[in-house]
């Protein structure tokens, strides 16, 4: 078994800062949220911050010469640099601000994907990806002409690089998008090898980091990648924000995605021009309480120490993927723990996930069950459905025994 002695986190502390943890979700039983794949909670400072915003500082961003409206900038501002400083960009100006991880996705394919791509073309995805970067790109194909590839899956959950070394050294790539940590899986991608075998191709590389920025530390400097794509309530903060992370010359050069107020610098009744960076890709009035909030959430994270967040979830994952392999009939995917990130994902025999889920949240457990958006990954183990136990930097060993016992409660209510 292993030691869980050792986590570098005072879960303890961490969990006051939750509000929404410290709660009976039915009579008797704390809640135990494993959900956090899917979206994260919030600490109050997070709340406090956008409260705060709403409070004293509400006004539109940019144009305002009042002292309301200096105010809501310099914090949506601030929190691009913040974000800027997170993930290691070279400029805030590569930094822009969406809805969320599969806008920025859709926004790459949309812009530079339609500039970019035709006939003849070969854009290599993989066989683990989530919905939001397969179906931009199939939506696109079927409009521009060119060929989607696939890199496969192994039987242990991981990506065959033998493959993808195949596909850019036999077919005319332009593009790669691949997912840094898989959301069903948990399978942690070695994408700086990756990246560097598509620059030495000719491709760009596009990296889905919702599951890795909230997780690990992630610097798209010494990753080298042309784009990345995440979502700010994955990693503690608001829902409704995203970040599109682009290599400056990149983004230049592409067309805006949005037309409106403030991505312009003049408008003619014969034409308009552009503004320059991030702000060409930023349409009408933004989310400015959740940008603020995201800055609070990387404030938070930051003070943690995203190593010591890494640190204990492998401790988590360890821990729990002994516990489940205790139970009867239960069968776990992906690899070992050692290259897997916080989420556990399991079957029950002879028990649809969509059944567990709901006995499991009768003991006060709140896991995912369903597809997770990975339909083509589902179709790859032969399963329909999948229960997905994932977890954050606020819960603890206790949680996983907590899963374990419900699982059982479970077990025994069907007569398992």
């Amino acid at each position: 078994m292993t030691d869980v002695k050792t986590s570098p986190l005072n879960i303890d502390a961490i969990r006051t800062d939750f509000p929404i943890l410290n709660q009976e979700v039915h009579p008797g039983k704390r809640v135990v949220f494993l959900d956090s794949a899917a979206s994260s909670q919030k600490p109050r400072q997070v709340i406090d911050a956008m409260s705060d915003y709403y409070e004293t500082s509400h006004a539109n961003v940019h144009r305002g010469i009042h002292v309301l409206s200096e105010r809501a900038t310099n914090g949506y501002e601030g929190a691009r640099v913040k974000v800027k400083e997170f993930i290691n960009a070279a400029s805030s100006r590569e930094i822009i601000y969406t809805r969320n991880t599969t806008e920025s996705i859709n926004l790459v394919s949309y812009t530079w994907g339609r500039t970019n791509l035709g006939p003849g073309d070969v854009v290599v995805l993989t066989e683990m990806e989530h919905h939001s970067n397969i179906v931009p790109w199939q939506m696109l194909a079927a409009e521009r002409g060119f060929t989607i590839r696939y890199v496969p899956v192994t039987d242990s959950g991981e990506l065959d690089l033998d493959a993808y070394a195949a596909l850019l050294r036999d077919e005319p790539v332009k593009l790669v998008g691949v997912v840094h940590v898989s959301n069903m899986l948990g399978t942690v991608n070695p994408v700086e090898d990756m990246i560097a075998q598509a620059h030495t191709a000719g491709a760009l590389f596009l990296l889905d980091g919702a599951q890795s920025v909230p997780h690990l530390a992630v610097d798209v400097q010494a990753l080298d990648v042309d784009f990345m794509a995440f979502s700010a309530h994955k990693m503690a903060g608001p829902t409704g924000i995203g970040v599109l992370y682009g290599k400056r010359a990149l983004l230049e050069a592409m067309p805006p995605f949005l037309g409106g107020g403030d991505m312009i610098k003049r408008v003619t009744l014969e034409g308009s021009t552009w503004n320059t960076l991030p702000h060409k890709f930023e349409a009408g009035t933004p989310s400015i309480a959740e940008a603020i909030g995201l800055g609070a959430a990387v404030d938070y994270l930051r003070g943690v120490g995203m190593d010591n967040v890494l640190a204990h979830e492998r401790i988590l994952v360890h821990y729990a993927l002994d516990r489940l392999a205790e139970v009867p009939g239960l069968t776990l995917y992906g690899p070992d723990a050692d290259r897997r990130n916080g989420v556990a994902t399991f079957t029950l025999k002879d028990m649809h996930a969509h059944d567990l889920a709901q006995l499991l949240d009768a003991e006060g457990v709140a896991i995912r069950a369903g597809h997770h958006c990975a339909m083509p990954l589902h179709q790859r183990f032969g399963i329909a459905a999948s229960a997905r136990a994932s977890f954050y930097l606020y819960n603890s060993t206790q949680d996983v025994d907590a899963l374990v016992n419900a699982i059982e409660v479970a077990r025994k209510r069907l007569g398992m």
